[in-house]
């Protein structure tokens, strides 16, 4: 059983791909923890309804699997969510403003979006850029 105080879908489905046979957050009522732990017993996992919910959002493909990145990708990400230029990310990188635009494009496609904006918002909301 995997207690956490993280709840957010990627969290949750690497616990359980790691091995966990059920899923609850720290604040959960003691009546429920009961309840899971003898579930788990009985019938070898506990899983909440959003549990359950996540995991067929996951067979039916609509949750992003883990995007991997190369660490120079890390560092222009970062870079772009500031009011630098792409030139003058290039320049900050040490790298020609035509591998920028590759690091751009290639990050559009791995992150399916199609602006800087889109870039930036995944940034944030995936914490690799904070406010």
């Amino acid at each position: 059983m995997a207690l956490s105080v993280e709840d957010e879908d990627k969290t949750v489905l690497k616990m359980l791909k790691a091995g966990a046979v059920g899923y609850l957050l720290k604040d959960t009522e003691k009546s429920i923890l009961e309840k899971a732990l003898i579930e788990i017993v009985e019938n070898g996992f506990y899983h909440t309804r959003s549990v359950t919910n996540l995991l067929m959002k996951s067979i039916s493909g609509n949750i992003e699997e883990d995007i991997v990145f190369k660490e120079r990708e890390v560092t222009f990400l970062r870079l772009a969510c500031t009011e630098l230029t792409y030139k003058e990310i290039a320049d900050k990188m040490n790298l020609s403003p035509k591998t920028i635009d590759g690091y751009r494009d290639t990050l559009f496609t791995k992150l399916n979006v199609r602006n800087r904006v889109g870039l930036v918002m995944y940034a944030i909301k995936n914490k690799v850029y904070t406010l």
